[in-house]
C-alpha cells in the first residue's frame, strides 16, 4: 500500500506536534488527498464554525499515488472550511511540495487551534517541530521560501507558505509552494493566516515504498505515460502552449466572459493568448514565454515560465520582477485580462507575479476587479474612492489594484473581500459573477450549458475543476456534446464531477483526464495499493466524496437556492457568437440533476442514496 500510514497532528494553541496512525478504513473508502482530507475535516469540525476562528482546521493531504512514479504524482490538497464561501474548501496544488511531504513519511498534516505568535512547521522525515516565524511574518512567499532554505541550510527544502494576503485575511488568499504553484481558491491562505501559521518547510528522503506490485506498477505507469504522450492535448497542446491554448478557442466559441460577463467575446483575446506569449515583442524582440515547466513526476509539463519586458510601465523601476518566473495560465490570463477588458499581456503578467508573490487567487481577484470596473462605469464608485480612473480596459488600474490588494491598502482592502461582499455593500449584488460567493472561472454558462450547471452545483463555489465539461462540450473528450444544448447535461456533469473527485483523491493531476478515464486510473491504483480498485469502485468512491461534501454544505446552512447563477446569465442573452440570443438553461437542468444524483427536490441526498454510498 502506498499510503504512508501516518498523520501529523499540530495543535497550534498548545504548540504540540503528534504522530498518529492513518484511519485505514477511511483510506479505503475515500482514497486520499481531497476525499480522505475532507472526511477528516468533516468528522472533526462543526459545519457552522467561523472559518477564521481557531475552531476551524486546516489540512494538507497527499494521495496514495503522490510521490510515486505515476505520471503527475506531485499533487496535494489543502482542505478547510473556506472563508470566501463558508462552504467546504479543498484546493489542489502541484509543484514539488506534495511529493516531498509524502517522501518524509506523512500522508497528511492536520493543523488545529491558533498559535499565540507566528510560527512555521519544520518537517525533516519523521521529525517535526514548530519554530518561531516572527522574522518572516510580513514577508512575501518568495522571501519566506528563500529565508527558510537559507536558515535551514538546505536548498532542497520544499516550502508551502502564505504571503501578506493570507496574513491580512484576504478572503481568497492562497497557499503557495515552489514560488508559483498554488492551492489557489476559496481562501485557504486566509485560514492559515488566521492561525498565525506562516509556512510548512519539508525535507523528505524516505521515498515512497510499499508498492503492492512494483513490476506491475512500473509496467502500467509506462503504458499510461505513453497514452499521455500520444494524445494531442497532453502530448502536444499543453506542453507547447499550456492551458493558455484555450484563449482563442474559447473566444471563438463565444464563451469568453468579457467585462464582467457583459459580453461573451473579447476583441483583445489574441493579444493575451498563448500564441501572443510565444511571439517576439516589438519592444525588445524577445518572447514573453521562456520555457515550459513540469511539476514532480509530470510527463505533460503545462507550466509556463515567462519573462517580462523590462521597459513596461509596471516594472521599469522594479528589477525584482525582471527575472523569469511563473507565467500566465489560461484562467489567470482571462480573469486579469478579458474579465476587465485589458489586453496588455505584460500588465497581466505583472498582476500575476504579484498574486504569486503575496499569495492570492488571480481568478477571484481579477473577477472582483471586473465588478469594480462595472460599478465605476455606472458611477456607483468614484475615482476618489478607488484612487484611480478604473474604466474597463485600463491596464494601469489593473496593476494599481493588484498592488493595493496584495498589500492590504486603500480600496484594495475591499477588493480583498471578494465580489459578493463588495457588490452587496454598494447595492448591486447581481453584479457579482459568483456562486456561493466564489467567482466564476473563464467560461460562460450561456454558451457552454454544461459548465453553467457545474458552476451552480459545485461544492466549493463556482469552479471549472470540479467537473470540467469543457472537455466534452468544446474539445470532444471523451465524446463530443453540443455546448448550446442543455438536454443530457445533468448526466454529463454528474459523471465528470464523480470522476474528478476520484482523480483528485489519488494524488494525480486532473489534466491527465484529457487522455485518461477512470479505466486508466484503476489499474495504477490496483498495482500500487492493497485494494481492489476497479473502475466501478472508483466511480462509486467519487460519488461518495461528492455527496459527503454536499452533506457538509447542507449542514453548514446551504440550500438548493445556493445552486444558482447570477441574474445576468439567466436573463441577459449572449450578444455575439454561436450562443447569440441564448441564456443559461439552469432552471431546466437543475431538477433533472438532483434526480440523477439521487437527491430530493431540495437538493438533499435521500436515505437510499446515503445507504448505497455508505454515508
Amino acid at each position: 500500500m502506498t499510503w504512508a500510514g501516518k498523520i501529523l497532528r499540530i495543535n497550534l494553541t498548545a504548540g504540540t506536534v503528534k504522530s498518529e496512525p492513518l484511519n485505514m478504513q477511511w483510506a479505503r473508502d475515500y482514497v486520499g488527498s481531497r476525499g480522505l482530507g475532507s472526511k477528516y475535516l468533516i468528522s472533526e469540525i462543526d459545519p457552522k464554525v467561523d472559518p477564521l476562528s481557531p475552531e476551524n482546521k486546516l489540512i494538507w493531504a497527499t494521495g496514495p499515488l503522490t510521490g510515486t512514479m505515476a505520471s503527475t504524482g506531485g499533487r496535494y490538497t489543502v482542505i478547510t472550511k473556506g472563508p470566501l464561501t463558508g462552504a467546504i474548501a479543498c484546493s489542489n496544488s502541484g509543484g514539488y511540495f506534495g511529493a516531498e511531504l509524502k517522501m518524509a513519511g506523512w500522508d497528511m498534516v492536520i493543523c488545529e487551534g491558533k498559535s499565540p505568535k507566528p510560527v512555521y512547521l519544520y518537517i525533516n522525515d519523521g521529525v517535526a517541530e514548530l519554530r518561531d516565524a516572527s522574522d518572516i511574518w510580513g514577508k512575501s512567499v518568495w522571501e519566506t521560501e528563500a529565508h527558510l532554505k537559507k536558515t535551514l541550510q538546505d536548498p532542497l527544502v520544499r516550502v508551502s507558505s502564505i504571503g501578506k494576503a493570507g496574513e491580512n485575511h484576504v478572503l481568497y488568499a492562497s497557499v503557495v509552494n515552489d514560488l508559483h504553484r498554488a492551492a489557489g481558491r476559496s481562501g485557504v491562505g486566509a485560514v492559515m493566516g488566521s492561525k498565525n501559521l506562516k509556512a510548512l518547510a519539508v525535507r523528505g528522503t524516505l521515498g515512497v515504498g510499499n508498492v503492492r506490485d512494483p513490476k506491475a506498477f512500473m509496467k502500467v505507469t509506462a503504458e499510461k505515460k505513453k497514452i499521455l504522450a500520444d494524445n494531442a492535448v497532453t502530448g502536444q497542446g499543453l506542453p507547447a502552449y499550456g492551458t493558455q491554448v484555450l484563449m482563442n478557442v474559447i473566444n471563438e466559441v463565444g464563451a469568453l466572459p468579457t467585462r464582467n460577463h457583459r459580453d461573451v467575446q473579447f476583441e483583445g483575446a489574441k493579444d493575451i493568448s498563448a500564441e501572443a506569449m510565444a511571439t517576439p515583442r516589438e519592444s525588445d524582440g524577445k518572447k514573453h514565454l521562456v520555457t515550459n515547466q513540469a511539476c514532480f513526476g509530470c510527463t505533460i509539463a503545462c507550466g509556463r515560465i515567462s519573462k517580462m519586458d523590462e521597459t513596461h510601465f509596471t516594472v521599469q523601476n522594479k528589477p525584482q520582477y525582471w527575472g523569469a518566473s511563473g507565467g500566465l495560465e489560461y484562467e489567470a490570463a482571462w480573469a486579469l485580462g478579458a474579465a476587465n477588458g485589458v489586453n496588455d499581456l505584460e500588465a497581466l503578467q505583472y498582476a500575476n507575479l504579484l498574486c504569486n508573490e503575496e499569495g492570492i487567487d488571480p481568478i477571484s481577484f481579477g473577477a472582483t476587479v471586473g465588478a469594480v470596473m462595472e460599478l465605476y462605469e455606472m458611477g456607483v464608485l468614484t475615482q476618489e474612492q478607488l484612487g484611480i480612473d478604473a474604466k474597463f480596459g485600463s491596464a494601469q488600474a489593473l496593476a494599481f489594484f493588484a498592488e493595493e490588494t496584495v498589500n492590504g491598502r486603500g480600496f484594495g482592502k475591499e477588493i480583498g473581500q471578494g465580489s459578493k461582499r463588495l457588490t452587496e455593500k454598494y447595492g448591486h449584488p447581481d453584479l457579482s459573477m459568483s456562486v456561493k460567493g466564489q467567482e466564476f472561472p473563464a467560461y460562460d454558462g450561456r454558451a457552454i450549458q454544461g459548465i453553467g450547471l457545474a458552476y451552480a452545483t459545485s461544492n466549493r463555489g463556482a469552479c471549472h475543476l470540479r467537473g470540467y465539461t469543457i472537455a466534452s462540450e468544446v474539445l470532444g473528450i471523451p465524446v463530443k456534446t453540443d455546448p448550446l444544448e442543455h438536454e443530457g447535461k445533468p448526466e454529463l456533469v454528474k459523471a465528470f464531477q464523480d470522476a474528478t473527485a476520484a482523480f483528485d483523491s489519488s494524488g494525480l493531476c486532473i489534466f491527465t483526464t484529457f487522455a485518461w478515464g477512470l479505466a486508466d486510473l484503476a489499474p495504477q491504483m490496483q498495482a500500487a495499493c492493497n485494494e481492489d480498485y476497479t473502475t466501478e469502485e472508483l466511480e462509486k468512491i467519487g460519488e461518495r466524496i461528492w455527496n459527503m461534501e454536499r452533506e457538509f454544505n447542507n449542514a453548514a446552512g446551504f440550500t438548493s437556492k445556493d445552486d444558482s447563477l447570477p441574474k445576468r446569465l439567466l436573463t441577459e442573452a449572449a450578444k455575439t457568437g454561436p450562443a447569440k440570443g441564448k441564456v443559461s438553461m439552469l432552471p431546466q437542468m437543475l431538477p433533472k440533476y438532483y434526480d440523477v444524483r439521487g437527491w430530493d427536490k431540495d437538493g438533499r441526498p435521500t436515505e437510499a442514496t446515503k445507504q448505497r454510498l455508505g454515508l
